[in-house]
This record gives C-alpha cells, structure tokens and sequence, in this order.
C-alpha cells in the first residue's frame, strides 16, 4: 500500500513476529479441513461485479455476499466449526453464547444441528427479527443489558456457574478458521484480487479472510493481497487499540451498525491484526446508510448496516485502495422497520429526500398553489401535514411540513431556490 494511501486509511497496524508459533498463523490446512467440516452446512456464496463501484474507484470491485449465507450472515460458518469441534461430553452440557444478532443465529442453527442445547444472550434492544429468528433455531434467549459487552460478560459468568461452553463471537481459533473458510472462496472466485475490504466488529472475520488469505500467497507464491477493516467511527475499537500496541476498551456510541459494535477486540485477533491486516478505517452513520441503500438499489442487495461496513469505506476512501477489489457483505439480517428509516436516511444524504418546513397564506389555495409550483418542479411529494394555528405562526399564516422525493443533489438545491425565489420561507428539517 503506498503511503499515500497509508495516510488516508490509517496507520498500518505494527507487525508482529511471523514465527509459526504465533497467534496469528492460522494454519491453511486448517481452514480446509473447516471447509470440509461445512460441507452441506455453509454454502459457497456468490461473488458479484458492482458496475457503480467500479466506476467510482476506476477498476474491479466484486461484493461477496455473505448475507445470502444461512441464517443470514457469515457466523454459522465459526459457530459450527467451534461447536462440532466440542466433545460429546462438552456439547451434553451445553453452549452458550454473547451477539447483538447474527453470531446468536449462527450459534443457535449449529447448536441444534449437533444436539445441544443453546442460550444465547442479546442485548436489549437487539433487532426484533435477529430475536425471533434465534428463538426460532430452538435457543433460550436472555436480555442482560444493553450492550454487547454486557452481553459477554454475562454470558461467560453463566458459563462459569452452569458449566456450558462459551461460543465466543470472534475470539477463538475455530471460530476464526471457520469464517477464514470466506478467503478461500475469495481467493478462487478472484484469484487477481489486490484489495479485500471488510466489516469489522471484534475481528473475527478479517482475521480469519487474511490468514487464509496471505496464507495461500504463502503457499503459492502469489502476489499481495491487501486487507482492510472498516468500522463504524461510533464503534471503532480497533484503531485506538492499534495505537497503543494492546487491546482497548472503548465507551461506544449508537450506531445503527449493530452487528460490530464491539467495544474492545480480542486478544487473539487483535493478535492477528497486528501480523496480517494492512490498514483500518472508519466510516460515519451517513455513509453506511448510502452503502446500504446502493446495494440495495444497484447490486438488488439487502444488507444490515454492519454488512455495508466495506461498501462504506469505498464510498468514503475508494481512490485509496487498488482494484480489483472484493468487499465482504457480512450479513443481510435487519428489521423492516430499521430498514425503511435507514433507506430514508440514506436518501437524504444522497439528496434525493428532503424534509422541509413552509410558510404560506392562510387563504383559500394557497397550499393547492405550493403543490402545484413543486409538481410543476418535478417533485414527488410523500407526505403534507397542514397546521394553521401555533403560537409561532401569525393569525394569517399557515405551515406546512413536507417531506419530498427528489432526483438528488442539484434538483433539491434548484427546487429550494427556485421556491425562495416565489417567496415562500422555508425551514429545512
């Protein structure tokens, strides 16, 4: 990665000693036998071009759709390779596990496919559907507070005092080797990648796509492939943790990007991070919200706000990675409701939705008149609320709040200026 580059994303993490022995050398045959472990479990997901993006960063860019993966994330694969690697003994006691979601799902599905028994603890306010789902694959679902980290402590205090196994959601080997089974499948879907880009929570996925990843370069002899992490700036453990040469514990802010609001990483992917990821970067709430809604609309791609991590960090730092370039999908699993508010939001900083408070006469056709000039405009107006008497308004005015679609940037900067222009007083929400 050139400096240049190295100046946008971040610093790239210290490197760490390559001996063998180390945390980070997650071992090639081992993925493959995880591969051979989720045979019929994890199915190989699709890898598929995105034009947009391509034209954006001036190459290649290819969205590995991991949402489409059971459970609809790519948590059953660790889940299951760690669960099915218990003993007999191990799995009659049961598991349990810690996830805001999609970590609790893969848990669940792996643990009723093997015959054990599963309790899962969410945070509250965990996405309704993640919730149903979990309880749907047969697990005990348990609400101890409100974030993921409650939610882990909770969970290994339970395994301590019942004697279940702690299904750690990214800090152990197999579940690392098990979501490192995806650089795998990159690697022979695209085997001139340059660039993988991925969501980033605790670390578990990119730990495990780069050890597979640089493993295989190891094996064959092939060029290097560049492996970057993108988290949600309110929930971004990783880069303070890197900066001081330890994992960290961070107070995180709300993010609609759920899935890695992780405050601290692991040891053993921090570990990993520090010998085989070339960069992290951070992406705000807006442009994770467009992300969702371009993979929604161009890629015809439904993806939770964490899963739109990568796309995120392209949008915000495309020019900075070289094509072709793969970014991970990590999950599609979100609640309607959620969605339709991040669509909205996403369309706002796209231009294309606007929110907008305005004066007028209170006198009869007035408001058909506003309606009309905006029709005249080319706008599409979703909803009008009329109020005549506030204690702001004079006894001859009106307002009226309108929420309006647009065709994007320039078309809303023409349809405010062109209704400033007619006299109206306008308030932009």
């Amino acid at each position: 990665m050139s400096e240049a580059a190295r100046g946008v994303w971040g610093a790239a993490p210290p490197r760490a000693s390559t001996s063998d022995s180390g945390p980070g050398s997650v071992d090639v045959d081992d993925v493959r036998a995880a591969r051979e472990l989720l045979g019929g479990v994890a199915v190989p997901t699709p890898l598929i071009p995105s034009r947009v993006l391509s034209e954006q960063i001036g190459g290649p860019v290819l969205l590995k759709c991991e949402n489409l993966q059971r459970t609809g994330s790519f948590k059953i694969r660790g889940a299951y390779v760690r669960i099915a690697r218990l003993s007999e003994r191990e799995r009659a006691g049961g598991v349990v596990a810690a996830s805001a979601g999609n970590h609790a799902q893969g848990v669940a599905l792996a643990a009723s496919m093997l015959g054990c028994k599963a309790t899962v603890f969410m945070p509250v306010g965990a996405p309704l559907p993640k919730i149903a789902a979990t309880r749907g694959y047969g697990a005990e679902v348990v609400f101890p507070g409100p974030t993921v980290d409650d939610c882990l402590v909770a969970a290994q205090e339970y395994a301590d005092e019942c004697g279940a196994v702690f299904i750690h959601p990214f800090d152990h080997p197999d579940v690392v080797t098990g979501q490192a089974t995806i650089g795998l499948e990159v690697m022979e879907q695209c085997p001139e990648a340059r660039t993988i880009v991925s969501p980033v929570g605790g670390g578990g996925l990119l730990a495990g796509v780069a050890a597979a990843v640089k493993g295989l370069a190891k094996e064959t002899g092939g060029g290097d492939v560049k492996l970057v992490g993108a988290q949600a700036k309110r929930a971004a453990a990783f880069p303070p943790s890197l900066a001081a040469g330890r994992p960290t514990q961070i107070g995180i802010e709300r993010t609609m990007a759920d899935g890695i609001a992780v405050g601290r990483p692991g040891e053993l992917t921090y570990a990993m991070f520090t010998e085989l990821v070339d960069a992290v970067v951070t992406v705000t709430e807006e442009s994770i919200s467009q992300a969702l809604l371009l993979c929604l609309e161009r890629a015809k791609q439904v993806v939770e706000p964490a899963g739109a991590a990568g796309v995120a960090a392209l949008l915000e730092h495309g020019y900075a990675v070289e094509p072709p370039v793969v970014v991970l999908l990590s999950g599609g699993n979100i609640d309607p409701l959620l969605l339709s508010k991040v669509l909205r939001h996403g369309l706002a900083g796209a231009g294309r939705y606007l929110v907008v408070r305005c004066r007028l006469k209170d006198r009869p056709g007035a408001l058909v008149t506003l309606l009309s000039e905006l029709a005249e405009l080319g706008v599409n107006v979703l909803d009008v609320m009329h109020e005549r008497m506030a204690a702001r308004l004079h006894v001859e005015e009106a307002e009226v709040l309108m929420h309006l679609e647009t065709r994007g940037a320039d078309h809303s900067e023409d349809v405010i200026g062109r209704l400033r222009e007619k006299g109206y007083t306008l308030t932009l929400s």
